[in-house]
């Protein structure tokens, strides 16, 4: 009897020091989460500002080879960091690429959309017609994942919706190609968010480690598109256009080309970080 009293003492004592350290790690948690989203937010609107300065600052018109250029830096500088021994990465077999190629597609389809909106629209508008995405991302997380959202989550829909509408109206540089654009590119990412999650799951187990980092999916996404992009710049005859172009002579044009890789690289990592943390919706 005493042994029991002395077990039910020292539940009682521990259970509150159990509860502080749920408590501590549900708040660590979140602070992850916060940081993982402020820092892909950052990283996010600083490509569409760089994205923008090199399609018209330098009049460039090759979006899908500026496309396969991004994708290549990306490729390197993953290349170059297992060189130095600061990552590891997943050998890329065909299972691993089949199962992940059709989200790469996704992931293709969403750089060119966006990049060709950008051509023809300016930021602000393009800023506020993201928002659509956050809605099909929202209604497909509901019948997709059976998520089920609160008033507020809605409440905040509803007000993106609403300005995407009143931007829309008061849009002096309206073009009916930068919204077709910007249209698919919102149905893209909210396929590709919606898919990401379920396709790292299978992934994981097709890899030999049991496991997948986000360099690795990085190095998939980017490894995967260059022979996408490469076909197109042939096909929409890119190649004969930059090889009589001026802007590629110039040195600031390769060095803004270049950063925004950087930039999108830091967008691909803290994307699969936040999404780890968090669910399609809030993404």
């Amino acid at each position: 009897l005493k042994t029991t009293d002395s077990l039910q003492r020292s539940k009682i004592e521990v259970s509150p020091r159990l509860r502080k350290v749920e408590v501590k790690r549900s708040y660590l948690r979140n602070r992850q989460a916060f940081l993982y989203g402020a820092a892909y937010c950052l990283c996010s609107y600083s490509m569409v500002l760089l994205n923008k300065l090199v399609l018209t600052g330098f009049n460039l018109d090759a979006g899908e080879s500026f496309m396969f250029y991004q994708n290549l830096v990306s490729v390197a500088i993953i290349y170059t960091l297992k060189a130095c021994g600061y990552i590891t990465t997943e050998p890329l077999t065909w299972k691993l690429v089949s199962i992940w190629f059709p989200v790469n597609l996704i992931f293709v389809g969403i750089l060119l959309s966006s990049i060709m909106s950008l051509k023809y629209v300016d930021i602000g508008m393009l800023t506020i017609m993201k928002n659509l995405a956050n809605l099909i991302t929202a209604v497909g997380d509901m019948y997709l994942f059976r998520k089920q959202h609160n008033l507020q989550m809605w409440i905040s829909l509803l007000l993106m919706i609403v300005s995407t509408n009143y931007g829309g109206l008061t849009d002096l540089a309206f073009s009916g190609i930068s919204y077709a654009w910007q249209v698919t590119n919102c149905l893209l990412i909210a396929g590709y968010t919606l898919t990401l999650r379920k396709t790292m799951d299978g992934a994981r187990k097709a890899t030999q480690s049991g496991n997948l980092s986000e360099y690795s999916m990085v190095l998939l996404n980017n490894s995967l598109s260059l022979p996408l992009g490469l076909g197109l710049a042939f096909l929409f005859k890119e190649v004969d256009y930059l090889l009589s172009s001026l802007v590629v002579r110039s040195s600031m044009f390769w060095f803004v080309s270049t950063l925004t890789r950087f930039v999108g690289l830091a967008i691909s990592l803290t994307s699969m970080w936040f999404l780890k943390e968090t669910d399609p919706t809030t993404y």
